[in-house]
């Protein structure tokens, strides 16, 4: 299921301290955005009001299409989105059943359910590792563990928190399969990240948090072409 959320006037403060103040924002349906700023600028705060972890200071989420028991319920409106922190919680178990958690109460049979997590594993390369306790994976395999469970709840805005933090090649590349999955069905990503990589190769558009507020720039592509430009200038004029 596809979805779109707005935020009106939001804003964090600590004390006296205002982290950050953000007029306007949305989020899809089917946004694949790169949210850039320095450290300390609030970056996971954002995610963390986006998911409805955190209430923010002042301000307010809605989503055009609510429903009326979501009107009742405000936290139902986030029952779609899930936020991905860099070091996620994993439970006390296997594999399978860190995997398994999301879909417990799910009304398809055992078989389907099965069906679901085995292909979740396969797809970040860890089929085989279903039974092994999750204390013996690297942080690599914990984080694609974090992500299988994350796409197997089919979410509508995937909230991903450094998700490429101290991943080798492969783990990337692992994850970078299950994003695109989620985008094809239609989903919307929230992606933070220090450096460019395969994964903020999937954004369409950037928000910069800076001097308090976010604002939101072009493609991608059209950053990445004119940056191409500009270092070609820059190698012409030194010559």
């Amino acid at each position: 299921m596809s979805i779109k959320i707005t935020t009106q006037q939001i804003s964090m403060r600590y004390k006296e301290r205002v982290l950050f103040h953000i007029p306007e924002l949305s989020i899809g349906p089917n946004d694949a955005i790169y949210l850039k700023g320095d450290n300390g600028v609030g970056k996971t705060t954002l995610l963390k009001i986006l998911s409805g972890l955190i209430q923010p200071s002042s301000g307010r989420i809605q989503s055009p299409t609510q429903s009326w028991q979501q009107i009742l319920f405000p936290r139902l409106k986030f029952k779609d989105i899930i936020y991905l922190h860099q070091t996620p919680y994993l439970f006390d178990g296997s594999v399978y059943q860190n995997v398994a958690y999301g879909i417990r109460f799910n009304k398809e049979s055992q078989k389907d359910k099965r069906a679901q997590i085995i292909n979740a594993l396969r797809m970040v390369g860890l089929e085989t590792l279903a039974d092994e306790h999750i204390s013996v994976l690297s942080g690599g395999e914990r984080q694609r563990v974090a992500m299988a469970r994350a796409w197997i709840l089919k979410p509508s805005i995937l909230l991903m928190d450094e998700p490429s933090a101290s991943l080798d090649k492969e783990s990337i590349e692992r994850l970078v399969i299950m994003a695109e999955d989620l985008l094809q069905r239609g989903a919307s990503l929230v992606i933070t990240s220090h450096q460019t990589n395969a994964l903020t190769d999937l954004c369409k558009k950037q928000w910069w948090i800076k001097d308090n507020t976010l604002t939101e720039s072009p493609l991608l592509q059209v950053i990445k072409k004119n940056k191409a430009q500009e270092n070609i200038y820059a190698a012409s004029n030194a010559n």
